[in-house]
């Protein structure tokens, strides 16, 4: 799975690496980011710009958000068939932006993983394939019977988000490097790829799921880091420091 990751790029480089798409005002550098917070996606939704969306996909037909935070990974082997992704597969595709993750090494004899960060060799910031979707709360059914159940009603209308734009990220079968650290890793597609994953039209299943296979091992390194990163709270550059 993918857990975690960091995009610590400055806005040249992504604008180097994403060319043509409009960075967020606000764009700042993150070191641990964790299931249900922002990402900076690039979606195929014709904004030509990189948005923040919520890291879980919520699909459009769920009754309220608590899915999404178990929808942060999708396996690239049943998006297809997959009531929660099949549809997202066909029309709504993304980029996740990224330039590093982080995984968990079992370690023999010791029963505490080693957390390792893994990047491309380059250094450079990258896109994992992922999936998005819009969500937002069915319109709430009129309650007339009393006064106090239409202000119960109201409540629950103001208390929920008016939409919602989520994403998942794709993951796969692991390379030589990663499968000495885990079975699956997040797909990281190519920059040549990046133009079919984003055409908003409908694309075939077969033509996709050539593009959702391991990155290259020897264009990859892997070291360990802090347990710092453990705690999501912490969000600093000694995270993807090498442990000494």
């Amino acid at each position: 799975m993918c857990g975690r990751f960091s995009l610590k790029a400055n806005p040249n480089e992504l604008t180097e690496a994403f060319p043509g798409f409009e960075l967020p005002a606000d764009f700042a550098p993150r070191y641990n980011i964790a299931p249900t917070q922002p990402v900076a996606v690039i979606a195929n939704n014709g904004q030509n710009k990189i948005e923040l969306f919520h890291w879980g996909l919520i699909p459009s037909w769920a009754q309220d958000t608590s899915i999404g935070s178990r929808m942060i990974n999708a396996r690239a082997e049943t998006l297809a068939v997959k009531p929660a992704f099949r549809a997202a597969y066909k029309r709504r595709r993304c980029l996740v932006l990224a330039d590093g993750f982080y995984e968990w090494q079992k370690q023999p004899g010791n029963k505490l993983k080693t957390p390792m960060y893994i990047q491309l060799k380059s250094g450079q910031p990258f896109g994992f394939a992922g999936l998005w979707e819009l969500w937002q709360p069915a319109e709430a059914e009129p309650l007339l019977s009393c006064a106090a159940q239409a202000l119960s009603c109201a409540a629950q209308v103001l208390s929920c988000a008016a939409q919602v734009l989520s994403c998942a990220i794709i993951t796969t079968t692991p390379n030589a490097l990663m499968k000495k650290i885990h079975d699956r890793m997040p797909v990281i597609l190519q920059p040549q790829d990046y133009a079919l994953w984003l055409d908003p039209a409908e694309q075939p299943a077969d033509k996709l799921g050539k593009l959702l296979k391991p990155y290259p091992a020897a264009q990859m390194e892997a070291f360990a880091v802090s347990r710092l990163v453990n705690d999501p709270k912490n969000d600093s550059a000694e995270c993807i420091a090498p442990a000494k």
